[in-house]
């Protein structure tokens, strides 16, 4: 029988690119008095998708459209969400603020200024573009407030990266290529990145990276890290620890559960389920146990031989991270638990 092929994810369009869209909207409004009902705009690539204009309103030298942004099949925090984009006529060409919903840098970092609305560069240069593009065929000024509000974004943003990002107020307006590929491994690793960076240029030198919420909790108890200190690692210790070797701290703890962290230890640097396996007859082999080569899962293994598993686990791994920093400096220790969130095993200081 021939197997269904499964269904191509759908993509979708970023917060960027859904407020360039809504940018062109107003600028269409304010300056050639046209209401449209869709805009196209030219992502960084050349692509030109059109969007559909959910809303709009004039008033005395201003204009304002909205986008609902659709970002496909990924499941991102924003879509459906509203992005609007309130254009004023101004001084001193093209000048970006935050509106409700969208929020400021507090943090050194990113690659925006502390104090500025947190509007990413590529989705200013779009912005920037369409500014001149219609001021040229308008025979426009091209200087232009642009406010760009997300509705809900306040609360959106509880369920992002900003509140440790040092992002208050709201979402941030991303992306790099305007589109949203479905379940992202980049964009995930992205924000490991910017989570290294903000932590250096906040001065801090021990950071912890951990696969889940409850690692998460116990190590940063442990070790009364503040919120800027945990990297949201995940899956992609590999992402994490590869960018430290060029991006170093003192130190960082690595936090999880003894099944995912026995991946690292026996030298995986994605700890997805799909994505890699624990070889349990060299998990055997290694600890000289040879009852543990047919369990079925690391709990398993682990209520058979108990502690040593733990101990094994917490070392290699750590020595796995070593081996991926390259000697860059960074002082790695490891805490393993269980899921309950009992400390099993650590290694290093």
């Amino acid at each position: 029988m021939t197997e269904t092929p499964a269904k191509e994810l759908r993509r979708g369009w970023t917060t960027g690119a859904c407020a360039t869209a809504a940018t062109k909207a107003a600028l269409l409004r304010l300056w050639g008095g046209q209401e449209v009902a869709s805009v196209s705009i030219t992502l960084p690539r050349g692509e030109t998708p059109s969007f559909a204009i959910e809303t709009q309103a004039v008033g005395e030298n201003w204009a304002e459209a909205g986008i609902i942004k659709d970002a496909g099949d990924d499941p991102d925090v924003t879509h459906g969400a509203l992005v609007l984009a309130r254009v004023e006529r101004s001084e001193g060409g093209v000048v970006f603020a935050a509106g409700e919903g969208v929020g400021t840098v507090t943090k050194p970092g990113l690659p925006i200024a502390v104090g500025e609305p947190a509007i990413n560069p590529v989705p200013r240069a779009m912005m920037d573009e369409v500014v001149a593009e219609l001021a040229s065929e308008f025979g426009q000024v091209p200087d232009i407030k642009i406010t760009i509000s997300v509705r809900n974004g306040a609360a959106l943003a509880q369920k992002t990266w900003n509140p440790r990002l040092g992002i208050v107020g709201g979402l941030s307006i991303l992306g790099t290529t305007g589109i949203v590929r479905p379940f992202s491994c980049a964009a995930w690793i992205a924000s490991i990145h910017r989570g290294v960076d903000v932590a250096r240029a906040s001065g801090l030198t021990h950071v912890a990276g951990c696969t889940g919420a409850t690692s998460e909790k116990v190590v940063q108890a442990l070790h009364g890290l503040s919120d800027h200190a945990m990297l949201d690692m995940g899956d992609f210790a590999g992402g994490m620890l590869k960018y430290l070797r060029k991006n170093p701290v003192a130190r960082i703890t690595i936090g999880g559960g003894i099944a995912k962290l026995a991946k690292l230890a026996q030298g995986a640097v994605d700890l997805h389920s799909s994505r890699s396996q624990v070889d349990f007859a060299k998990l055997a082999e290694a600890l000289g146990r040879p009852e543990i080569a047919g369990a079925n899962t690391v709990l398993e293994a682990y209520e058979i031989i108990g502690a040593p598993l733990a101990d094994w686990v917490a070392e290699q791994a750590r020595l796995s991270a070593l081996a991926l920093l390259q000697d860059a400096g960074p002082e790695v220790d490891v805490v393993v638990i269980d899921r309950a969130g009992t400390i099993l095993a650590r290694a290093g200081r």
